[in-house]
């Protein structure tokens, strides 16, 4: 199991209460390929008091909803070195959402992409000394294979 992505998780107190920040965006749409892995890094000391988990629910057990476990492992404590979340996408896996076990609204959503049929890029643009720069699924200025006939 190798990881496609990994993703900073960060604790932010805004002015509607504390929020999931992903690699900097708060509450951020991820977009997870099935039968791929995806690590959440919450080494940050932001995240003590707030563990990391998935429900098919928004905002998961805090709406009725339960713990999404298909393929998800956990590692170490929140705001500790070394903790993490990581989910291999399962094949027909439903839309997902991250949330908080201990707080409600913190989390988004996670839709989940069948990877036979779309390929999704996350592009974001940094800024460098030498101008700016396409990050494609975290890599800056990555090369992109197509294939004809496939939709991304």
């Amino acid at each position: 199991m190798s990881v496609i992505r990994t993703f900073t998780v960060t604790v932010v107190s805004t002015g509607s209460g504390n929020k999931y920040f992903i690699d900097g965006v708060q509450q951020k749409t991820l977009n997870l390929i099935e039968g791929k892995t995806y690590e959440f890094d919450q080494s940050d000391s932001s995240n003590s008091s707030h563990p990391f988990r998935f429900s098919t629910t928004s905002n998961g057990t805090h709406s009725g909803g339960s713990e999404y476990t298909t393929g998800v492992t956990t590692n170490g404590t929140p705001g500790s070195a070394g903790a993490y979340t990581r989910i291999t996408v399962a094949s027909s896996a439903p839309t997902l959402y991250y949330y908080c076990t201990n707080h409600s609204g913190m989390g988004g959503q996670a839709n989940t992409l069948d990877a036979s049929i779309m390929r999704a890029y996350d592009v974001t643009v940094v800024s460098t000394d030498s101008g700016n720069k396409y990050v494609i699924n975290g890599v800056q200025q990555d090369t992109v294979n197509l294939a004809e006939g496939a939709t991304y």
